[in-house]
């Protein structure tokens, strides 16, 4: 494992326990806690992307700002909705975004999760084309995106600008060079990985996989994980991909932690039914240190898997989570290799 960072799902509620009580009060602190991860020496911070709920929606703001507020870790999405974007705008934010951050940017895209709404891309003026469906949509914006990521010139230039123009076709501008083998994919099946492996993007694996095949969730993503780079030998990509999965952790070290997860040391594998198909997610851990050693080294993806994403309760405030974060980055990261 050489890279450990967090996600947020960024959640926000008037509960009188919840210290994320607005969308402010879970934008300011995403950047703190970025700032915490970064001084701890994790190596990423993460965000999770939702329309139509009390959780983070629009990525760019936020991660322009944890760029100009740090200057190591990495900032990244795990994922953003492909439905919902226009992909020339996106690359425009996007390229900003990682230019402020100093390259620092790692966009994890997808064709989303179960949504809010009744297809709510469709409020922001997308419709899938005659004879294809929502996912088939998805995967033509990333095609636009990752195209006008290459920074070649695509647009006619008006023969009478208003600013002199650069001789040939025109591109997105701001272009960051290298962002283009900084996308991952959110793949939910072997099948989709694979596909993400063919057009170069890297990998990212959650908690949640729309497949069952009856073994344990980490066997059946680390098989995820072997065909994707499998096929991305098979590609023949110039660069080395990446994969992460990531996983909810908590490092049992003082009477907090037992309040709030001392009970989920048994936590299993669950089957649930999504889209009407059936979906598995992974299990959580909550241990003291030795035992989450032990248990996480028996986690065949984490052990394939070059990134680690800890998922975080974000809602129990900064501290609390740049706690959990020392305390796996202190207490059972080093005996797995990190570092």
């Amino acid at each position: 494992m050489k890279r450990i960072g967090f996600l947020s799902f960024g959640h926000w509620s008037a509960s009188q326990h919840s210290h994320t009580r607005s969308a402010a009060d879970v934008l300011h602190q995403s950047i703190d806690l970025a700032v915490a991860a970064e001084e701890l020496g994790a190596d990423g911070a993460y965000f999770r992307v939702h329309h139509f709920a009390n959780q983070l929606s629009s990525p760019f703001p936020l991660l322009a700002a944890v760029g100009a507020r740090t200057s190591r870790i990495e900032i990244g999405t795990g994922i953003i909705d492909m439905r919902y974007e226009n992909p020339l705008y996106m690359a425009e934010d996007a390229g900003s975004a990682d230019l402020i951050s100093g390259g620092r940017l790692q966009l994890g895209i997808s064709r989303g999760s179960p949504e809010q709404v009744i297809d709510g891309y469709r409020y922001f003026g997308y419709n899938p084309a005659s004879g294809s469906d929502d996912a088939d949509m998805a995967r033509q914006h990333t095609s636009v995106f990752l195209d006008v990521l290459r920074g070649e010139g695509f647009a006619e230039p008006n023969p009478n600008p208003m600013f002199p123009n650069p001789p040939g076709l025109l591109r997105i501008e701001p272009h960051s060079p290298t962002l283009r083998e900084r996308i991952w994919w959110g793949a939910g099946t072997r099948k989709t990985a694979e596909w993400a492996a063919e057009q170069g993007m890297n990998l990212m694996s959650s908690t949640l996989l729309g497949e069952n095949t009856g073994v344990p969730f980490h066997q059946l993503q680390a098989e995820q994980i072997e065909r994707f780079r499998k096929t991305w030998a098979e590609a023949g990509h110039a660069h080395a991909p990446r994969v992460s999965v990531s996983r909810s952790v908590f490092p049992i070290v003082d009477e907090r932690d037992r309040a709030y997860f001392g009970g989920g040391s048994d936590s299993r594998d669950q089957l649930w039914s999504i889209d009407g198909q059936q979906a598995l997610f992974g299990k959580s851990y909550a241990a003291e240190p030795d035992r989450l050693v032990a248990q996480l080294a028996a986690d065949e993806a984490i052990t394939a898997a070059d990134t680690l994403l800890l998922t975080i309760p974000n809602q129990l405030g900064v501290d609390y989570c740049a706690h959990v974060l020392d305390a796996l980055l202190t207490h059972v990261a080093p005996a797995l290799g990190w570092r």
